[in-house]
């Protein structure tokens, strides 16, 4: 059985954490590289139907897509690295799978039959890995598969994958990421763990092709060898995968590893052009070489996890990039935030950037370091809830309104300058029932935000149940904070700026998610110049 669609299968084995986001990304970079289309599907384990009502700490930030899928963050790699949009097609959870077949179990599709895991869980996984294959645009479907080898959940994902490579078996072929720990008592290189790894694999029937080896050290010849003979793969399938300073620099180092030229060879592809990456490296010996810096405080509450705010740091590096800047990031803890701490903690930045979030905990210390932007003229870029904390700020210290907060937070207030949306009021379910995914907004003609996008047409993502109230905005344009973005049909405010201050704009939307290393976001690079030109 033939198939147009060629299929990548990415495991992990020892450790969860080695990176197969990256690696997945980077093959993707450079078999895009050479010609071909390729996308990338994340396969998640847990029983969510998607990430969207996980704590960040859990599981990092929640990344949205155009058509408004609460994803997994790799999907955001995905997007950085390849500039081509995911959707709700490139992240399926073990949840969805279930819910789908209980779903046709009780509209009686299978009328009779006992439903389980082998063959209704295997089949639902396998179509869900082919819906991007079948869609006709892509030569290559590359799928990472979350979570390591062994773990009971990941179980029918493995098995899923092991009856695709008997069906389609010159389509499909598997590249197992796998780790070479270095024992400093021994001064050596290890290589037990990737054999106990690939011999988990072979125990669920599902030999692989390309193992990937994360190493601090270099994998010699001897390892190399020893791995190929312990593990059933061809020597040149044995690929170092070093630490690297950047995760920009792994698509070059996977190059120099030749890991595309291995995964055409095995899938019968011809290897067409070498991949060029000319743009991919002037990005990255720009990102090397700065000519100048900037400290940048992001304040947010889960500033212990990085994770959780992924595409906001990423952003600051593709916007550093292009002022030719390195942005030194000060993660800023809000809930440590007070009047008090203020001025110590935030004196030395050149911009400040408010974090997005929910619920009531830190909201004080952002509100605190909005003001300190707003009155010492300091860059401020507010993001979904760091917007809302910007207008609260300013109805409570310049419009008088002492009271003025978030319904989110106080459903009684006297001054609700943030409520919740329309739409949203008879919603009592959490899952998928915000305002998500990509919705227009119209620029006003020379603001700072149309300024930086040069356009006053936009489209950008969302995810949010609270809006600005406006029926206080006549009150905030007359004392100087201006709604600059709307959404055309529905009027809610997307965008405030204030007229007397360099730099200072707060976004309902999170531009962040829209940032790669091919197309920089223009508000983040709008910024991150008001940022270098504050510099004292």
């Amino acid at each position: 059985m033939s198939n147009s669609t060629k299929y990548v299968f990415v495991t992990g084995g020892v450790t969860s954490s080695l990176g197969k986001g990256i690696i997945s990304a980077s093959l993707a970079k450079l078999l895009q590289a050479r010609g071909y289309s390729a996308t990338i599907q994340k396969l998640d384990p847990y029983i969510n139907i998607d990430p969207g009502t996980l704590n960040p700490y859990e599981h990092g930030e929640c990344f949205v897509t155009d058509d408004g899928a609460e994803t997994d963050l790799d999907l955001g790699h995905y997007e950085r690295f390849l500039n081509v949009p995911t959707s709700q097609a490139n992240n399926v959870t073990t949840g969805r799978i279930y819910q789908s077949v209980i779903e046709k179990e009780r509209r009686g599709e299978f009328l009779g039959k006992t439903v389980q895991v082998i063959p209704h869980i295997t089949d639902e996984i396998k179509d869900r890995i082919q819906i991007l294959g079948k869609s006709g645009e892509y030569d290559i479907v590359i799928t990472e598969i979350g979570g390591t080898v062994g773990d009971i959940e990941s179980l029918p994902y493995v098995e899923a994958v092991r009856q695709m490579m008997w069906e389609f078996e010159n389509d499909c072929i598997v590249v197992h990421l796998t780790l070479v720990p270095y024992l400093a008592a021994a001064g050596e290189l290890k290589t037990k763990p990737t054999q106990h790894s690939v011999k988990q694999l072979l125990e669920l029937g599902v030999q692989p092709d390309i193992l990937c080896c994360r190493t601090e050290h270099e994998l010699d010849l001897t390892l190399r060898k020893k791995i190929a003979k312990f593990c059933n793969v061809s020597m040149n399938a044995v690929i170092e995968s070093r630490d690297a300073e950047s995760i920009y620099d792994v698509p070059l180092l996977m190059q120099a590893e030749e890991l595309d030229k291995v995964v055409l060879e095995k899938l019968g592809l011809s290897a067409k052009s070498t991949p060029k990456l000319d743009n991919w490296k002037e990005f990255l010996s720009r990102l090397k070489k700065p000519t100048t810096e900037v400290n940048i405080g992001l304040v947010g509450k889960y500033v212990e996890l990085k994770d959780s705010y992924k595409s906001i740091s990423e952003a600051f590096i593709h916007a550093g990039v292009s002022n030719e800047a390195r942005v030194n990031v000060k993660w800023i803890h809000s809930e440590k935030l007070s009047k008090s701490n203020l001025e110590s903690e935030l004196k030395d930045l050149d911009g400040i950037l408010v974090a997005p979030g929910f619920g009531s905990r830190g909201i004080s210390g952002k509100i605190e370091a909005v003001r300190f932007a707003r009155e010492n003229k300091i860059p401020f870029l507010g993001i979904c809830l760091g917007m809302q904390c910007a207008v609260i700020e300013f109805a409570r210290h310049v419009l008088g309104y002492d009271d003025a907060h978030t319904t989110e937070i106080d459903e009684d207030c006297k001054h609700p300058v943030i409520s919740m949306m329309e739409e949203q009021k008879n919603i009592s379910e959490k899952g998928g029932t915000m305002r998500l995914g990509a919705y227009a907004c119209q620029l006003k003609p020379e603001s700072k935000v149309s300024l930086a996008y040069n356009t006053d047409k936009i489209s950008e993502r969302h995810r949010h149940r609270f809006e600005f109230n406006n029926k206080y905005m006549e009150e905030f344009e007359k004392a100087g904070m201006i709604p600059t973005g709307k959404n055309p049909e529905t009027g809610l405010v997307e965008v405030v700026e204030i007229e007397n201050h360099p730099w200072f704009v707060g976004a309902q939307f999170h531009p962040e998610y829209k940032s790669t290393v091919a197309k920089p976001h223009p508000l983040f690079v709008a910024f991150i110049d008001a940022a270098i030109k504050n510099k004292k």
